[in-house]
């Protein structure tokens, strides 16, 4: 079964930055298929935040076009998200998963708080 792993998270100032990373078990689901990032703040519903496809192709919510960056390594079966200028709005849990349709068993997610 694929088992998605995310890391990076933690406490922030506004303005600063962070590095996420989500580590997918089994290659060739990782390799094949668009990979997404998603973000769910406190009592909000999970939204989309930035996808890659396997070719290397991204998309971004309107939200954080111009701050996020997103990237992958298929060696490393591993997705990026490099997340500046960072906002309190920001704040929330950030998942990775397929992408538009997240098929995957969400994995714990990676909490990000900025605050000052």
């Amino acid at each position: 079964q694929v088992q998605l792993v995310e890391s990076g998270g933690g406490l922030v100032q506004p303005g600063g930055s962070l590095r996420l990373s989500c580590v997918a078990s089994g290659s060739s689901f990782f390799s094949t298929n668009t990979m997404g990032w998603y973000r769910q703040a406190p009592g909000k519903q999970r939204e989309f935040v930035l996808s890659i496809a396997s070719a290397g192709g991204t998309t971004a919510a309107d939200s954080v076009k111009g701050r996020f960056t997103i990237s992958r390594d298929n060696a490393k079966n591993t997705v990026y998200l490099q997340m500046n200028r960072l906002k309190s709005e920001d704040t929330a849990v950030y998942y990775c998963n397929t992408y538009p349709r997240a098929f995957a068993p969400w994995g714990q997610g990676t909490q990000v708080t900025v605050s000052s």
